[in-house]
């Protein structure tokens, strides 16, 4: 058990019905992919610790996601180190720098919409790497970052506009961010969009982050160097339609741990107390 883990309290009820839960999902994505990998991120926001414990035990799922930056760093703090954390929440250039120095097994960042935040993502990663022992076992290489793009052009929604927003960001990650590595593009969409789609069509917001991929990919194809950048499109209510648009990640947490309670009454233990090791 690593420094900081704490031994918790599993309902194997619950354990095995997570279990069944993300299974089924994970066979969905099977078939669609057609041989394809598609990685399955469990949002796993403001469900507690045990929950992420009991599907790493059971089944060795290791990609969670959380969208709160101070929930990730307390639950990153009381689980196993081979978890690979996704923050796919709103971020604030505050939270930046605290998030990627202290959580070493935080795998991608997914919303990134700005030079500053990207900035100060990359400030906290070179402070990670500094701070590691020089007998440390731990090879941590740059973290991976997904730029977040407003497909939907909604004004709730953060994200860069596609375009040249979306080309100087990503500019700027590739030339001026040694500590980041450019992963790919992520869109949230409109949800009314996902429930309008009918059977036969395709989701316009996914289009849109095809297409901008596409149009990054070549317009950037010096800075790249031939690399290609990954879509992470689809949740719960759409990721069927996603996968069968080209998308490489989804990203679904009600279908698995089912509905979330109202954050004034998370505790990232949970109900049971969980006591020191």
């Amino acid at each position: 058990m690593s420094d900081g883990e704490v031994d918790m309290k599993i309902d194997p009820a619950r354990a095995k019905a997570l279990s069944s839960q993300l299974q089924a999902v994970s066979e969905r994505i099977g078939k669609l992919a057609a041989g394809r990998k598609v990685r399955l991120v469990a949002v796993s926001k403001l469900k507690p610790a045990s929950d992420i414990l009991a599907l790493y035990q059971e089944t060795q799922h290791v990609h969670f996601g959380e969208n709160y930056a101070q929930e990730l760093m307390e639950k990153a703090a009381v689980l196993p180190r081979e978890i690979r954390w996704h923050f796919i929440g709103g971020l604030q250039s505050n939270k930046c720098k605290p998030l990627t120095s202290t959580i070493p097994n935080l795998f991608v960042v997914s919303s990134v919409d700005s030079q500053k935040k990207a900035t100060q993502l990359d400030k906290g990663r070179a402070e990670l790497h500094s701070s590691q022992p020089s007998n440390s076992s731990l090879v941590l290489g740059p973290l991976n970052i997904h730029i977040q793009i407003n497909t939907s052009g909604e004004e709730s929604k953060s994200g860069v506009t596609p375009g040249t927003e979306a080309t100087e960001l990503a500019r700027h990650i590739l030339k001026s961010c040694p500590h980041l590595n450019l992963l790919g593009l992520m869109t949230i969409g409109a949800i009314a969009r996902s429930k309008a789609v009918k059977e036969g069509e395709e989701n316009e917001d996914f289009i849109c982050l095809k297409d901008e991929r596409d149009r990054l990919e070549k317009e950037l194809s010096d800075e790249l160097k031939g690399k290609k950048l990954e879509l992470s499109m689809g949740m719960s209510d759409d990721f069927e339609g996603a996968i069968e648009m080209g998308s490489d990640e989804v990203r679904v947490g009600t279908t698995i741990f089912g509905e979330r309670p109202p954050k004034q009454d998370f505790k990232v233990k949970g109900q049971a107390e969980a006591s020191k090791s």
